[in-house]
């Protein structure tokens, strides 16, 4: 039976519940979820949006991107809370870290992807989540990094200049109607870093809220990690 693909919709993969240990000591719960019946062709590593705004690995575009994505796209998809951040998971310990600590987080998911040979890995920021990967992601082998809504509010111009040059791949996704980073200011703060790809979305807003858009989000992340299989679909057997 075929049926659409909703908001609820969880597709078939193998998920496992995860831990991070990061260097100053803390404990990071999260999920992996890798395709039912055959390697990845990439690793989506997600960053969430900011936690003292109610953002965790299920919000709801992470969330998707992990019950859609390893089907659909033959993609991994690595989610976790950030230090302090609670979610029906769990509970990581440690405490919110403005940015600058939640280096350790995105180190530990990294050392993780490591050990477990995931290939070709990205970064997928939202909101907050994009703070730490222009902060911090040059530090690790990445292919480059996703931006999903940047505000832009805690990376100095000097941290996105050093993208420039770098062999990573940068693609801001900017809402047309974003509560912080609109599409013409985003041009202006980008223009540090000349190669990075600036998708801007009609209609988009801060939060991606209703399928249309999620699905604009997806596709997007799939058209750099996968493009061989967009157009996604729709239904599902």
């Amino acid at each position: 039976m075929t049926e659409l693909v909703r908001a609820a919709t969880v597709l078939p993969a193998v998920r496992r519940d995860i831990e991070l240990q990061t260097d100053d000591g803390l404990t990071l719960v999260g999920e992996l979820a890798v395709p039912e019946s055959h390697d990845p062709i990439a690793t989506l590593v997600c960053l969430h949006p900011l936690p003292t705004a109610g953002g965790f690995m299920d919000s709801h575009i992470l969330r998707k991107a992990a019950a859609r994505l390893p089907a659909m796209a033959d993609i991994a998809v690595l989610r976790f809370n950030f230090r302090g951040v609670s979610s029906p998971r769990g509970t990581s310990q440690g405490e919110f870290g403005h940015g600058d600590d939640e280096r350790f987080d995105l180190d530990a998911a990294m050392a993780f992807v490591a050990a477990h040979g995931l290939p070709d890995p990205w970064l997928l920021g939202w909101s907050f989540g994009t703070e730490v990967a222009l902060k911090h992601g040059l530090e690790h082998p990445v292919v480059g990094a996703i931006l999903l809504s940047p505000p832009l509010h805690r990376t100095e111009q000097t941290e996105l200049a050093q993208w420039a040059g770098s062999g990573k791949r940068l693609v801001a996704v900017i809402p047309e109607l974003d509560d912080y980073l609109r599409p013409a200011e985003a041009a202006e703060r980008f223009a540090v870093v000349p190669e990075c790809e600036l998708v801007a979305v009609e209609g988009g807003k801060h939060l991606w809220v209703g399928e249309n858009q999620t699905y604009r989000v997806l596709t997007e992340i799939v058209e750099r990690l996968n493009p061989a299989l967009l157009p996604l679909p729709t239904e599902w057997e």
